[in-house]
């Protein structure tokens, strides 16, 4: 620790209590800010790690990160009360990979009563592939919304040797089958048209020039299953909380029959 005066007040007990009555509004601008101060904590502790290599770090430098680092664990301790006081907040905390962070920006987002489908969450994350930004439109689809699902699929990878990570399981399996259809040539079509789009210099061509996907798709692909798995559970528990009803069943389940369903593990 460095010997500078630390300015950092830390929340108090009382006011990481009323952290559970922040607005949707107040909880997508912490949210916000937290990836904010993570993106310059981490240039922080590059820069003094680089400093490490060469010379002793100047003590602005480390004092920097570790105010950085403390202002993150009470912004995720704020967010972790406003999550666990949301209806659904403390289901998607039991998801192995899910935290309080991902967690209050996925609720902060969205309006279940607006949502009598998972299709609507997904054509609102930006995940629904019939869904195009045309030139002069408005865009379709939220993109905070959208990033915080995309580090969500980061996360269960990064959990999916956790023998508890139930999704992190979902995209291993869908990243095996994929990678099998793929080789097959299931893809064929789909990639000889992606060849016409990219680079002959790049890795992504040798792969769609051969009629397969290249790795980085295939792994962009299962990772995007497993966040729709995880949108669809929590759509259904959160609606059923909410209606006391049962949640229709997604449109390719109820009406074209593409997969069976697959219960919420918890």
């Amino acid at each position: 620790m460095t010997n500078l005066t630390d300015p950092i007040t830390r929340l108090s007990r009382d006011l990481r209590k009323a952290a559970a009555t922040l607005s949707d509004t107040e909880a997508r601008f912490l949210v916000d800010i937290y990836y904010q101060m993570q993106d310059q904590r981490i240039r922080a502790n590059n820069q003094v790690r680089a400093q490490s290599e060469s010379a002793e770090p100047h003590d602005v430098l480390i004092w920097f990160a570790e105010q950085a680092d403390v202002l993150e664990k009470q912004i995720k301790a704020a967010l972790l009360n406003y999550s666990m006081a949301h209806l659904i907040g403390p289901w998607a905390m039991e998801t192995v990979g899910v935290g309080p962070v991902i967690s209050a920006g996925i609720i902060a987002r969205i309006d279940i009563n607006k949502c009598p489908t998972v299709g609507h969450i997904w054509r609102f994350a930006g995940l629904d592939p019939t869904s195009k930004w045309n030139k002069g439109e408005k865009r379709p689809w939220n993109a905070d919304l959208k990033r915080i699902c995309w580090l969500l699929g980061e996360s269960f990878v990064k959990v999916s040797g956790n023998e508890r990570a139930f999704y992190g399981h979902t995209y291993q399996t869908r990243k095996a089958m994929e990678i099998a259809r793929n080789e097959e040539g299931y893809n064929r079509e789909v990639a000889l048209e992606q060849a016409k789009r990219v680079k002959k210099s790049t890795d992504a061509y040798k792969s769609y020039s051969i009629g397969e996907l290249p790795p980085a798709h295939i792994h962009a692909r299962a990772k995007r299953y497993a966040v729709k798995l995880w949108l669809a559970h929590l759509h259904q528990v959160w609606w059923e909380k909410a209606t006391g009803t049962p949640a229709p069943l997604p449109y390719a389940i109820a009406q074209l029959g593409h997969a069976h369903k697959i219960e919420p593990p918890h």
